[in-house]
C-alpha cells in the first residue's frame, strides 16, 4: 500500500528532514509512526499523500508513484485527518461538509446522498450543525466522517487524539479500529501518546532525526528500551513498569494483563491504589 524507497526529503537546501528512508506498509496494516518532535513524522505523512515531493528516492501510494500521479488521483486512495480539524473543515454544514470531498471526487448525487447519511449516523452527527461552533471533539469527528465517506483504501491519522478526552478518543480509534479489521482498510498513525499506540498499532516504525531507527511488532518495541532512549520517546507505562518487574512480567502489556499476573502471585492489588 505504502512503499519508500531511498526516499529525502528537505525543506531547505541546507539541511535534510528525511534522509535515505525505505519501509514498507502492506494493505491491511495498522501502523505507527512514533518519534520525537522533529524526527519527521509529519513530513512521512504528507510525502505518503503526495501533499510533499521527495528531493531523493520515490514514494508509491497504492504502485503509484507520488511524483507522477496527480495528487487528485491520489486522494482517491488516501484519507488524510489533521492533528488540527479546524485546518481541514470548510463548510457551513455538517451535511456539506461530509459531502466535499465526494462532490470533488466527481461521485454521483445518490451516492453521496447514501454516504452522507451514513456517516452522520455513524458518528451521531446533526446534519444542519455549523461545524465551527462545536466542540474539538465533535468538529475532530466530522472530520473523520468526511474523509471516510470517501472510503479510502489508507487513511493517515496526524496526532487524531489530540484534545479529546477519553471518551471522544476511545470512540475515534474503536472505529477507525473495526475498519482496519473488518474492512481491510490500512491506517498509517502519527502520534506522540505511546498509550494510544500499545492499544491500537500493531506495528510501530521508530523515527529520529528523519532516520529509521526501529521497524517492529508494538509489543516488541515498547520493550526495546534502549531503543526508545536513543529515539527520545518514553514507552507505554505498564510495558515499561513490566521491564521493571522482571522476566515474570515480560509478556504483560496492558493493565488487564498486569492486574491478572499481580493476582496469580497473591499480591493485592486495589482499584485506587
Amino acid at each position: 500500500m505504502i512503499r519508500f524507497e531511498n526516499v529525502s526529503f528537505g525543506y531547505t537546501r541546507e539541511r535534510e528532514t528525511i534522509k535515505n528512508l525505505s519501509f514498507h506498509i502492506k494493505k491491511g496494516e495498522f501502523v505507527a509512526l512514533i518519534g520525537a518532535n522533529g524526527a519527521g513524522k509529519s513530513t512521512i505523512s504528507r510525502l505518503t499523500n503526495g501533499l510533499l515531493q521527495p528531493t531523493g528516492g520515490h514514494v508509491y501510494l497504492n504502485g503509484k508513484d507520488t511524483q507522477t500521479t496527480p495528487s487528485s488521483v491520489l486522494a482517491k486512495d488516501c484519507g488524510f485527518l489533521f492533528q488540527n480539524p479546524d485546518r481541514q473543515i470548510c463548510e457551513n454544514t455538517v451535511r456539506d461538509e461530509i459531502a466535499f470531498s465526494m462532490k470533488a471526487q466527481g461521485w454521483p448525487k445518490d451516492k453521496i446522498y447514501e454516504h452522507v447519511n451514513a456517516a452522520l449516523e455513524t458518528f451521531s452527527l446533526d446534519p444542519e450543525w455549523f461545524p465551527f461552533s462545536r466542540s474539538r471533539g465533535e468538529r475532530q469527528r466530522i472530520a473523520l466522517a468526511g474523509v471516510l465517506a470517501c472510503e479510502p483504501g489508507l487513511l493517515i491519522l496526524d496526532e487524531p487524539t489530540t484534545g479529546l478526552d477519553y471518551l471522544e478518543c476511545t470512540h475515534i480509534m474503536d472505529y477507525v479500529t473495526k475498519l482496519n479489521q473488518e474492512k481491510g482498510i490500512t491506517v498509517l498513525m502519527v502520534s506522540h501518546d505511546m498509550e494510544l499506540v500499545q492499544s491500537y498499532a500493531r506495528r510501530v516504525l521508530v523515527l529520529n532525526h528523519g532516520t529509521l531507527m526501529g521497524d517492529g511488532p508494538t509489543n516488541q518495541i515498547m520493550k526495546d528500551a534502549p531503543l526508545l532512549k536513543s529515539a527520545r520517546v518514553l514507552p507505554a507505562q505498564i510495558p515499561e513498569l513490566a521491564l521493571r518487574f522482571g522476566d515474570r512480567f515480560r509478556d504483560i502489556y496492558t493493565v488487564e494483563g498486569m492486574f491478572a499476573a499481580l493476582y496469580s502471585m497473591n499480591i493485592n492489588v486495589e482499584e485506587g491504589d
